[in-house]
């Protein structure tokens, strides 16, 4: 599994939910990864709390993360707003 994770992989903790963070560096030598949490910032998280890769993505094993890693996933999206609304297009259609 380990050669599947590229640096920059999207970190999600389940198939079809928004990204937290992203793979800043594999540990080469060690079995864990570096990541970056939105709003928290940087992570180690051990192989084994990865439950699956694809696509690009590495899924990780929400029970298995450590308390302070779990906090911060559970506020990596407070900062944004939910009344944001993109700007309408003035391109022609």
């Amino acid at each position: 599994m380990r050669e599947q994770i590229n640096e920059g992989s999207m970190v999600f903790v389940a198939d079809g939910s928004e990204g937290i963070g992203s793979v800043r560096e594999i540990r080469h030598g060690l079995p864990e990864l570096l990541v970056y949490i939105e709003n928290a910032g940087d992570f180690v998280v051990p192989m084994s709390a990865v439950k699956a890769v694809h696509s690009g993505k590495v899924v990780l094993d929400f029970d298995q993360l450590d308390l302070r890693l779990r906090n911060a996933i559970r506020h990596a999206r407070d900062s944004e707003d939910p009344n944001y609304l993109s700007p309408a297009s003035t391109e022609d259609e």
